[in-house]
C-alpha cells in the first residue's frame, strides 16, 4: 500500500518561501573544518556528502555573529570576509539538488576567554562549571547590539546564497540563557517572567525576518528544557514557543532539549566518553574527568525518538510556524512517526554522520538499519574535525586532516 503523501518524508515541501525536496534536514552539528574561520574545500566536502546522500537541506554550523560570539577556535564569523568562500559552498549544495541554511549565533556563556580574549557575557553574572570561568553581566546596549549583529549576519546569509538561516536560541547559548530562571536574574524588562525572559530572542527574530524579508527561511531552534534544576523547563519554553508563533516571525522551530553548560548528556543521551574525554586533557584535569565526568556529563539512557515525548506537546500551539523534530531519529519508521505526529520536518544528526548516504538508502529501502551505534565518540571528535569514529574512511581522513 502505498503511503499517505502527507506522510511522505521523501516528497518535497515548502519551509517559508524555500521548496525543499523532501522532509529530512541534516540538523547543525560542528565540523571542525574552518581552521581559519573561512569556509574550506573540505568543509565543502563534509556538506556535500550528506547532499549526495540526500537530506533535502543541510546546515552550516556554527556561524557567529560577532567575534566574541565563538564557542570553539576556527568557527565561521559571518562577516563579509567570509562571503567568497559562503558563495562557493552554498553553490556546491544547489548544484547537489538540496537546500542550505546557516545556523547563526552568539556563544555568550558558552564562550571561552582563551578563544575570543574577552569575558563571556551572561543575561547576569554566572560561573560556567564547565570552563572554569565567570561570565559578566551584559548591558541594555549590547543586548541591542547583539540584535544588529544577527541581523547583520543573516544579511550576509542572504547575499552569500543560504536558503534559510537558523537562529541559534538553544542549549544555553546567549539567547538560551536569557530563557533560564537560573542564569537570568535580571531587574529590567529582559528578566522575570518567562514573557520577559522571552524577550531578548523575540527582538532577534523580528529583526532577522525585517532584515531579509522572505528572501529566505528563517529558523529558530530553541531547548524545550535545559536537564539543569532550575533551569529551562518545559511549562516555560511552550510559552516561549507560542509568543514566538504570535509575533509570525519565523517560518519553523526545531525542538531541542540539554545545554553545553552541564549535563550534556542530556542532548545526546546513551554511553558516555568518559575516557576520550579525559584522553585529551592535561593533568590534572585528566584525573578530574575520570573521576567526575559521568556526574559532570550526566548519564541519560537512549531510546528512539527521545525528544517526541516532549515535542509533541508543541504541536496544538503552533498556528504560525512549523516545526521540526529532532532526536533518536535513525530510519524510516521514525520519519514517518514524526509526521504521523503533526511535526513538518524531521532533523538527524549523528545517524548521519555515521553515514552521510543514509536517506538514499532508506529511499531505496524502508526497511534498512541504522549503524549508529550511539556510542557518542563523536562528541570527541569536535575538539579537532568532527567524524563518525566507526568509519575507517572518516578517520583517517580526520587523522591526517584531509
Amino acid at each position: 500500500m502505498a503511503i499517505n503523501p502527507t506522510l511522505d518524508p521523501f516528497t518535497p515541501a515548502a519551509l517559508g518561501p524555500v521548496q525543499l525536496r523532501n522532509r529530512i534536514i541534516k540538523a547543525a552539528t560542528s565540523e571542525g573544518r574552518s581552521p581559519k574561520g573561512l569556509v574550506t574545500d573540505e568543509l565543502i566536502e563534509f556538506h556535500r556528502r550528506y547532499v549526495d546522500g540526500g537530506v533535502g537541506m543541510t546546515t552550516l554550523a556554527y556561524c557567529c555573529v560577532a567575534p566574541e560570539g565563538a564557542s570553539a577556535p576556527g568557527q565561521i564569523l559571518m562577516g563579509r570576509k567570509a562571503i567568497p568562500g559562503l558563495k562557493k559552498f552554498t553553490d556546491t549544495m544547489h548544484e547537489g539538488g538540496a537546500a542550505v541554511s546557516a545556523q547563526l549565533g552568539h556563544a555568550g556563556v558558552v564562550a571561552s576567554k582563551k578563544i575570543t580574549g574577552r569575558t563571556p557575557m551572561a543575561p547576569s553574572r554566572f560561573f560556567n562549571p564547565s570552563s572554569l570561568q565567570y561570565c559578566r553581566e551584559i548591558t541594555a546596549a549590547e543586548i541591542a547590539r547583539v540584535v544588529d549583529q544577527f541581523a547583520e549576519a543573516a544579511d550576509v546569509a542572504v547575499e552569500s546564497g543560504f536558503d534559510a538561516v537558523e537562529l541559534h536560541f538553544g542549549h544555553l547559548y546567549l539567547p538560551s540563557s536569557f530563557l533560564s530562571s537560573k542564569l537570568n536574574r535580571r531587574k529590567d524588562s529582559y528578566g522575570g517572567s518567562i514573557d520577559d525572559r522571552s524577550r531578548f530572542v523575540r527582538e532577534i527574530a523580528r529583526r532577522v525576518r525585517e532584515t531579509v524579508g522572505e528572501k529566505i527561511a528563517v529558523i529558530a531552534k530553541i531547548s524545550m528544557d535545559d536537564g539543569i534544576p532550575g533551569g529551562i523547563w518545559l511549562a516555560e519554553s511552550l510559552r516561549t514557543a507560542q509568543l514566538l508563533d504570535e509575533d509570525a516571525n519565523l517560518d519553523a522551530i526545531e525542538l531541542t532539549q540539554g545545554s553545553s553548560v552541564s549535563r550534556q548528556m542530556y542532548l545526546f543521551r546513551g554511553d558516555v566518553p568518559v575516557d576520550e574525554f579525559a584522553a585529551l586533557m592535561p593533568q590534572p584535569l585528566k584525573a578530574g574527568v575520570r573521576a567526575f565526568g559521568r556526574k559532570m556529563l550526566g548519564e541519560y539512557p537512549y531510546e528512539d525518538l527521545y525528544m517526541l515525548e516532549s515535542a509533541r506537546q508543541f504541536v496544538p500551539l503552533m498556528k504560525n510556524t512549523k516545526l521540526i523534530l529532532l532526536g533518536g531519529i535513525t530510519n524510516h519508521d521514525h520519519l514517518v512517526t514524526g509526521l504521523r505526529e503533526g511535526f513538518d520536518f524531521v532533523a538527524m544528526a549523528r545517524a548521519l554522520l555515521r553515514e552521510p548516504d543514509l536517506v538514499r538508502r532508506m529511499m531505496d529501502d524502508p526497511s534498512v538499519p541504522s549503524r549508529c551505534s550511539h556510542c557518542n565518540k563523536c562528541m570527541v571528535t569536535v575538539f579537532g574535525r568532527t567524524h563518525c569514529v566507526l568509519d575507517p574512511s572518516q578517520r583517517y581522513s580526520a587523522a591526517k586532516g584531509a
